[in-house]
């Protein structure tokens, strides 16, 4: 099948070299000149396991294309419209990528063409962009959505075997079509699920909203576990294998950022507020998010004594998660701000994200380097702010002897407590029980608890 994908960005590009490797011909549009060309040359824009090898041998197969113009579309029996849907100040999703997308495609359709909306959008937007096209076309075309449920940093695996598949449509015929061009990904028997294009969109704002639920939720009962002496790792078991809960996104941290999450909520809130309601729950799930985001500041700020004029901390990660250069919405802007407006420098290591951190922070009290030990020379604390696989064993004797002080902030619990506290560190997590008896700085909440 001959498919063009409007938009490189990360759905776009991995959905579109996804198409090919399972045998379609696929064209990936794009208007920036440059990074076209880069693709045309087999190089990925973004930090994807997997992507690059896929991009480079589907373009020597010549089953995968790139272009700044829109002929493709004449040709193309689906057109997935893969752009960029951003917040506006007021949380509002921002259409104007898509309307300009809707127009150019429009021009280009043939007869009875599918038009695929890939991209996040708020319910009835099926319905706006099908008027749109209408009015610049003369041609019979169907509309579809079918929502992305792609992973940063799992998104190659999770498009290749997907947990499920949401067709949103009208007309039977339109269903066979997407039917056949997902069937060699559901082999293992998952399922594509069809229905109406209203119930697609909002199907794919209630899950991220669900998950990040579960995030803030767990990241609340961390903070009341730091102030009652219960371990957030325990406790995550306890409740985790319960099959109604489940163990996925029920880990603690700095809080939720990257592409999805922070704008989706937003949507879903602006969505329901247009229609007169509010959701508390949804509400409540972005307020914890923003407080987490500097939790971890406060553990620091009280070891120091509330003076953090002319120290230096340093990050071991600033991507959002591992496997991804994704910097949006990390909590390492929020906490590395927050720490230079109290006279602290950050530095910090990040394997593939340290570009585009430096990039978007743009302060010179912001230091870069190429080596997560070198990062703690003349520092004063190490935060972990990522869990790259690369900071799970680290050689703490290394650490000791580069920190000016020996203490260490977990953000994202990647250490054995034990461990830690036995190498001669002072110790700090979200929400683990940590022995006042051998930690020698007891600075937070829960470290004024001895268990029986």
């Amino acid at each position: 099948m001959k498919i063009t994908v409007i938009g490189t960005g990360y759905v776009g590009l991995v959905s579109g070299t996804c198409f090919a490797e399972i045998g379609h011909d696929v064209t990936c549009v794009d208007i920036v000149k440059e990074k076209v060309e880069m693709l045309q040359g087999g190089k990925s824009p973004i930090y994807e396991p997997g992507l690059e090898e896929l991009l480079k041998r589907n373009i020597k197969d010549e089953r995968l294309h790139f272009s700044q113009n829109y002929e493709s579309i004449a040709s193309s029996k689906c057109i997935f419209l893969a752009v960029g849907t951003p917040s506006t100040d007021e949380g509002k999703a921002d259409l104007k990528y898509l309307e300009a997308a809707g127009v150019e495609v429009a021009k280009n359709l043939s007869e009875d063409a599918i038009v695929v909306i890939k991209s996040t959008v708020p319910v009835g937007t099926n319905k706006w962009l099908k008027d749109i096209i209408a009015k610049n076309t003369s041609k019979r075309f169907h509309m579809v959505n079918n929502p992305e449920f792609l992973k940063e940093g799992s998104a190659v695996e999770d498009f290749m075997r997907p947990d499920r598949v949401i067709i949103g449509h009208e007309e039977d015929e339109v269903a066979q079509v997407m039917e056949e061009l997902y069937a060699p990904l559901v082999k293992q028997g998952n399922p594509i699920l069809f229905m109406s294009n209203l119930s697609a969109e909002m199907s794919k704002y209630a899950a991220n909203c669900f998950l990040a639920t579960k995030i803030s939720f767990i990241n609340e009962i961390a903070r009341l576990c730091d102030s009652t002496g219960a371990d957030i790792n325990e406790v995550r078991k306890g409740i985790s294998t319960d099959k109604r809960i489940g163990p996925h996104f029920l880990y603690p941290g700095p809080g939720y950022g990257g592409s999805c999450f922070p704008k989706d909520v937003k949507a879903l809130l602006y969505t329901a507020k247009e229609h007169g309601q509010e959701l508390e729950i949804v509400e409540a799930t972005e307020r914890v998010n923003d407080a987490q985001k500097t939790y971890i500041l406060n553990k620091i700020s009280r070891y120091f004594n509330n003076d953090l004029k002319g120290k230096v901390i340093s990050f071991w990660g600033v991507a959002f998660k591992a496997n991804t250069d994704d910097i949006r919405e990390t909590s390492a802007i929020y906490l590395a701000k927050e720490l230079i407006s109290k006279g602290a420098k950050v530095y910090f290591y990040d394997p593939v994200a340290a570009n585009n951190f430096m990039s978007f922070m743009k302060d010179d009290n912001i230091k870069s380097f190429s080596n997560k030990y070198d990062c703690l020379n003349g520092s004063d604390a190490l935060v972990t702010m990522t869990e790259w696989r690369e900071f799970s064993f680290p050689d703490f004797s290394e650490i000791k002897q580069r920190l000016n002080n020996p203490v260490i902030f977990d953000s994202r619990n990647l250490f054995d407590t034990q461990k830690v506290l036995m190498e001669g560190f002072d110790y700090f997590a979200i929400g683990k029980f940590i022995p006042q008896s051998l930690n020698k700085m007891a600075h937070t909440d829960s470290e004024s608890f001895v268990r029986n």
